[in-house]
């Protein structure tokens, strides 16, 4: 079974750009989604994927992803996903033994800009940076498959 296990956090300043190694742009829509599960395809640069992930809050859920050509995967998000899509930049900053993943929102989520950090086991021990502002890991707000129902531009 796939798995993620992550936590999220809101972002304190801007100190953290200094510390970026590389980003990539990112779009993604949502073909469906449930109480169970949301299924989801995603543009990252020349690369497309599907992924399916558990509906459920927290630091631990269920994910699959599976590669698609990117020419696909554009046209399913922009014919047949939801809209809006989810459009944003992801940067990569190494703290400590883990790389956290900044996003940076555009479009009708601009403004919002969501640390994450992936980790191996849910009581794994890390490095807050300085930047590290609120843990959101269990508020749905800050989901994208509800970010994509209701942009933060509605909040």
């Amino acid at each position: 079974m796939g798995r993620e296990i992550e936590r999220k956090f809101l972002v304190r300043d801007d100190s953290w750009r200094t510390a970026v190694s590389r980003n990539q742009q990112f779009i993604q829509g949502y073909l469906a989604n449930n109480e169970r599960c949301s299924v989801r395809v995603r543009l990252a640069g020349d690369s497309g994927y599907l992924n399916i992930k558990s509906m459920k809050l927290g630091i631990s859920r269920e994910e699959y992803e599976y590669p698609v050509p990117a020419k696909e995967a554009r046209e399913v998000l922009f014919s047949l996903c939801q809209q809006p899509l989810i459009e944003k930049t992801r940067h990569y900053v190494k703290q400590g033994d883990h790389l956290w993943e900044i996003d940076v929102f555009e479009g009708n989520n601009e403004g919002l800009i969501v640390a994450e950090i992936e980790l191996s086991h849910t009581n794994e021990d890390f490095q807050r940076p300085t930047w590290l502002g609120e843990e959101v890991t269990d508020d749905s707000r800050y989901y994208n498959v509800c970010l994509a129902q209701t942009p933060f531009k509605n909040w």
